[in-house]
């Protein structure tokens, strides 16, 4: 029940792992990640990136680890370190993450659009259409999943212009004095960074779809890179845009910074950076729900589809019931940082476990 078998020609090129961690990256938080960090480590964000940065490329190089041991996914890892029972509970656990996340990213983004552009649209309406444009993606298998992921890279980085006019603005003198937080508040700022960093985890279920896998790291390592990088830009632009005042208080600092680009055929120019969000955060929709119903499917032998429905009806039925800001506000609390210290602390024990069993079976 618990084997992996992925068709060859369900399998994508290394290369496509760079773009679907990119991507998977490249979400919610991009929005207002800086807010967090600047109430933690003030001019000093940067370093916490770095760090949260640094730690990305250590997970990923830990999730190639374990299955350069095990092949297959967390399922396989989880039963082979631990056993049947007690690994399909971690397992399951896994499902559970990737399900809510998935839906605090739907739930974020509607909240989104809520504030910047139809108060008065009902949430269970934006997030049907988006259940259903999710659902028909994952008919198409993980490779159209991945095209997804491409494509969305792809067309999107010329929101890179919003970043680059805020030099227009900018006072640099913002960026001093440097290294006068504590080595904790660094931390703290790290911590909160977490959320703009999740995504790369979603390799532990979706490696088993990758041709070659363990030629695919360093695309892996790339797509976090770019992460980080991209996430550097746009925290150093926010800070010479803004005074440490108003990025503490700014809800969503990415988004208020594009309400200043006026061009002569559109005033609203936020309208336009909330919708194209629209296209940016499909693949922080998608991935996590395929990586949750692909998890049942592996643990139950069911198809996957079926799974994929109660979810979605239990995302609709959160949106028409119980959406609020503190709905939203829960679901982060959940993810961040509760199911980040899991990962962190459970993928090197995973680590440790599969090496010892595997020594063992070699005496």
């Amino acid at each position: 029940m618990n084997q992996v078998g992925v068709n060859e020609k369900d399998k994508v090129s290394p290369l496509y792992v760079f773009f679907l961690v990119h991507s998977m990256q490249t979400g919610l938080g991009v929005l207002n990640f800086q807010r967090d960090l600047a109430k933690a480590t003030g001019r000093d964000g940067w370093i916490s990136i770095l760090l949260a940065g640094l730690m990305v490329q250590i997970f990923i190089w830990l999730i190639y680890k374990i299955f350069s041991i095990v092949p297959g996914d967390i399922i396989s890892a989880n039963n082979y370190a631990l056993g049947k029972w007690i690994g399909d509970f971690f397992s399951l656990l896994f499902i559970i993450y990737f399900f809510v996340l998935g839906m605090t990213i739907i739930i974020g983004y509607i909240n989104v659009v809520h504030i910047w552009m139809f108060e008065e649209v009902p949430s269970w309406a934006l997030a049907l259409v988006f259940l259903i444009l999710i659902y028909y993606i994952h008919t198409g298998g993980f490779r159209t999943v991945t095209g997804i992921a491409f494509l969305t890279v792809i067309v999107s980085y010329w929101l890179l212009i919003v970043p680059i006019y805020g030099f227009k603005y900018a006072d640099f003198t913002s960026l001093f004095p440097v290294f006068d937080h504590t080595l904790i508040e660094i931390m703290k700022g790290t911590r909160s960074v977490s959320l703009a960093m999740l995504g790369f985890e979603m390799l532990l279920m979706f490696y088993p779809f990758i041709k070659n896998a363990e030629t695919s790291k360093k695309y892996a390592h790339g797509g976090a890179l770019a992460t980080t990088l991209l996430l550097l830009l746009i925290y150093f632009v926010s800070t010479v845009f803004y005074s440490q005042k108003q990025l503490v208080i700014s809800l969503w600092p990415t988004l208020t910074m594009t309400s200043v680009i006026e061009l002569p055929f559109i005033q609203r120019f936020e309208y336009i950076t909330v919708s194209w969000w629209a296209i940016v955060i499909i693949p922080n929709m998608v991935i996590p729900l395929w990586a949750a119903s692909r998890g049942v499917k592996r643990l139950f032998n069911v198809q996957q589809k079926y799974p994929l429905w109660v979810m979605s009806i239990i995302i609709l039925l959160i949106s028409i019931f119980f959406f609020d800001v503190d709905s939203l506000y829960i679901l982060d609390k959940i993810i961040n940082p509760y199911c980040v210290c899991f990962i962190v602390l459970y993928l090197p024990l995973l680590l440790v476990f599969i090496s010892i069993k595997k020594w063992r079976k070699l005496l």
